[in-house]
Protein backbone atom coordinates (compact mmCIF):
# COMPACT_ATOMS: atom_id res chain seq x y z
CA UNK A 1 0.00 0.00 0.00
CA UNK A 2 1.63 3.34 -0.68
CA UNK A 3 0.89 6.52 1.51
CA UNK A 4 -1.67 7.94 -1.25
CA UNK A 5 -3.84 4.74 -0.91
CA UNK A 6 -3.56 4.72 2.63
CA UNK A 7 -4.49 9.24 2.67
CA UNK A 8 -7.21 7.59 0.73
CA UNK A 9 -8.34 5.21 2.79
CA UNK A 10 -8.16 7.35 5.87
CA UNK A 11 -10.45 10.04 4.42
CA UNK A 12 -12.56 7.82 3.14
CA UNK A 13 -13.39 6.18 6.84
CA UNK A 14 -13.16 9.73 8.26
CA UNK A 15 -15.73 11.10 5.60
CA UNK A 16 -18.04 8.07 6.05
CA UNK A 17 -17.85 8.78 9.80
CA UNK A 18 -18.90 12.43 9.54
CA UNK A 19 -21.54 11.51 7.22
CA UNK A 20 -23.14 9.10 9.79
CA UNK A 21 -22.76 11.62 12.55
CA UNK A 22 -24.51 14.20 10.31
CA UNK A 23 -26.99 11.63 9.21
CA UNK A 24 -31.02 12.15 10.45
CA UNK A 25 -30.01 15.69 12.02
CA UNK A 26 -32.87 18.05 11.29
CA UNK A 27 -31.74 21.94 9.86
CA UNK A 28 -33.23 22.95 13.71
CA UNK A 29 -30.94 20.92 15.46
CA UNK A 30 -27.97 21.60 13.06
CA UNK A 31 -27.98 24.84 13.63
CA UNK A 32 -29.01 25.24 17.02
CA UNK A 33 -26.54 27.80 18.73
CA UNK A 34 -25.05 25.90 21.85
CA UNK A 35 -24.31 28.12 25.22
CA UNK A 36 -20.48 29.63 25.60
CA UNK A 37 -17.96 29.72 22.80
CA UNK A 38 -18.95 26.60 20.91
CA UNK A 39 -20.38 26.51 17.71
CA UNK A 40 -23.17 25.23 15.90
CA UNK A 41 -22.92 21.28 13.98
CA UNK A 42 -23.83 23.15 11.21
CA UNK A 43 -20.40 25.55 11.34
CA UNK A 44 -18.69 22.60 12.39
CA UNK A 45 -19.59 20.68 9.31
CA UNK A 46 -19.01 23.87 6.93
CA UNK A 47 -15.84 24.60 8.57
CA UNK A 48 -14.78 20.75 7.76
CA UNK A 49 -15.76 20.36 4.27
CA UNK A 50 -14.87 24.05 3.69
CA UNK A 51 -11.62 23.56 4.49
CA UNK A 52 -11.21 20.39 2.71
CA UNK A 53 -12.07 21.90 -0.42
CA UNK A 54 -9.54 25.30 0.43
CA UNK A 55 -6.50 23.02 1.46
CA UNK A 56 -6.92 20.43 -1.02
CA UNK A 57 -8.16 22.41 -4.34
CA UNK A 58 -6.11 26.31 -3.32
CA UNK A 59 -3.30 24.91 -1.46
CA UNK A 60 -2.13 21.24 -2.85
CA UNK A 61 -3.61 21.79 -6.29
CA UNK A 62 -3.27 25.61 -6.85
CA UNK A 63 -6.79 26.03 -8.37
CA UNK A 64 -10.32 27.79 -6.86
CA UNK A 65 -12.28 25.46 -4.59
CA UNK A 66 -15.65 24.21 -5.70
CA UNK A 67 -17.21 26.42 -3.39
CA UNK A 68 -16.10 29.75 -5.88
CA UNK A 69 -16.25 27.56 -8.98
CA UNK A 70 -18.47 24.54 -10.05
CA UNK A 71 -20.29 24.97 -6.48
CA UNK A 72 -20.69 28.46 -6.42
CA UNK A 73 -24.03 29.31 -4.91
CA UNK A 74 -24.75 25.83 -4.30
CA UNK A 75 -23.11 25.02 -0.88
CA UNK A 76 -25.88 25.48 1.31
CA UNK A 77 -24.81 28.65 3.16
CA UNK A 78 -25.25 31.97 2.28
CA UNK A 79 -22.02 32.71 3.06
CA UNK A 80 -18.80 30.84 3.54
CA UNK A 81 -16.94 30.87 7.40
CA UNK A 82 -14.28 32.46 7.75
CA UNK A 83 -11.12 30.18 7.71
CA UNK A 84 -7.56 30.13 9.20
CA UNK A 85 -6.32 31.70 12.71
CA UNK A 86 -8.27 33.75 14.71
CA UNK A 87 -11.46 32.92 12.94
CA UNK A 88 -14.38 33.46 14.24
CA UNK A 89 -17.15 30.92 13.89
CA UNK A 90 -19.33 31.27 16.71
CA UNK A 91 -20.85 34.89 15.07
CA UNK A 92 -20.96 33.40 11.50
CA UNK A 93 -22.69 30.55 12.62
CA UNK A 94 -25.20 33.49 14.44
CA UNK A 95 -25.80 34.91 11.27
CA UNK A 96 -25.39 32.62 8.55
CA UNK A 97 -28.03 31.06 7.11
CA UNK A 98 -28.08 27.14 6.02
CA UNK A 99 -29.65 24.44 3.88
CA UNK A 100 -28.41 21.31 5.37
CA UNK A 101 -29.48 18.63 2.56
CA UNK A 102 -27.68 21.47 0.03
CA UNK A 103 -24.36 21.62 2.64
CA UNK A 104 -24.60 17.56 2.81
CA UNK A 105 -24.27 17.60 -1.35
CA UNK A 106 -21.80 20.09 -1.52
CA UNK A 107 -19.74 17.76 1.55
CA UNK A 108 -20.41 15.02 -1.10
CA UNK A 109 -18.93 16.72 -4.43
CA UNK A 110 -15.75 18.04 -1.96
CA UNK A 111 -15.12 14.57 -0.48
CA UNK A 112 -15.41 13.26 -4.55
CA UNK A 113 -13.15 15.73 -5.40
CA UNK A 114 -10.48 14.98 -2.77
CA UNK A 115 -10.31 11.36 -3.83
CA UNK A 116 -10.20 11.46 -7.71
CA UNK A 117 -7.01 13.67 -7.08
CA UNK A 118 -5.64 11.20 -4.66
CA UNK A 119 -6.63 8.52 -7.10
CA UNK A 120 -3.65 10.57 -9.75
CA UNK A 121 -0.98 11.46 -7.20
CA UNK A 122 2.00 9.75 -7.45
CA UNK A 123 3.89 9.12 -3.62
CA UNK A 124 6.78 11.65 -4.87
CA UNK A 125 4.12 14.28 -4.67
CA UNK A 126 3.74 14.27 -0.79
CA UNK A 127 6.92 15.47 0.06
CA UNK A 128 6.89 18.52 -2.01
CA UNK A 129 7.07 21.40 -0.23
CA UNK A 130 3.97 23.91 0.33
CA UNK A 131 4.15 28.05 1.62
CA UNK A 132 1.64 28.03 3.96
CA UNK A 133 3.77 30.85 5.82
CA UNK A 134 0.02 33.03 5.29
CA UNK A 135 -1.31 30.64 8.30
CA UNK A 136 1.65 30.73 10.18
CA UNK A 137 3.15 27.30 9.20
CA UNK A 138 6.17 28.37 7.10
CA UNK A 139 6.69 25.71 4.38
CA UNK A 140 5.18 22.47 4.74
CA UNK A 141 5.11 19.48 2.80
CA UNK A 142 1.86 18.26 0.64
CA UNK A 143 1.41 15.76 3.15
CA UNK A 144 1.06 17.82 6.18
CA UNK A 145 -1.69 19.49 4.57
CA UNK A 146 -3.46 15.78 4.08
CA UNK A 147 -2.79 15.12 7.68
CA UNK A 148 -4.92 18.33 8.95
CA UNK A 149 -7.72 17.88 6.58
CA UNK A 150 -8.11 14.59 7.79
CA UNK A 151 -7.38 15.77 11.56
CA UNK A 152 -9.59 18.17 11.08
CA UNK A 153 -12.66 15.88 9.92
CA UNK A 154 -11.91 13.73 13.09
CA UNK A 155 -11.75 16.23 15.45
CA UNK A 156 -15.11 18.29 14.25
CA UNK A 157 -16.70 14.99 14.00
CA UNK A 158 -16.29 14.73 17.75
CA UNK A 159 -17.45 18.35 18.15
CA UNK A 160 -20.59 17.44 16.60
CA UNK A 161 -20.99 13.97 18.20
CA UNK A 162 -21.11 16.04 21.49
CA UNK A 163 -23.37 18.68 20.15
CA UNK A 164 -26.12 16.24 19.12
CA UNK A 165 -25.44 14.58 23.00
CA UNK A 166 -26.56 18.09 24.50
CA UNK A 167 -29.54 17.94 22.69
CA UNK A 168 -30.54 14.61 23.55
CA UNK A 169 -29.46 12.67 20.01
CA UNK A 170 -27.17 10.00 19.65
CA UNK A 171 -23.55 11.25 18.68
CA UNK A 172 -21.69 8.51 16.48
CA UNK A 173 -23.29 6.42 14.02
CA UNK A 174 -21.83 3.27 15.74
Amino acid sequence: MTATEMYRGLLRMAHEALAGTMAGLTPEQATWDPPGTAFSIAANYVHVVGSEDMAIQRLVRGREPLATTSWAGRTGVSEMPPLGPGADLKTWSRHSEVDLAALQRYGQAVYAATDEYLATLSPDVLAQPLDLSAFGLGERSVVFVLTIVLLNAALHCGEISCLKGLQGLRGYPI
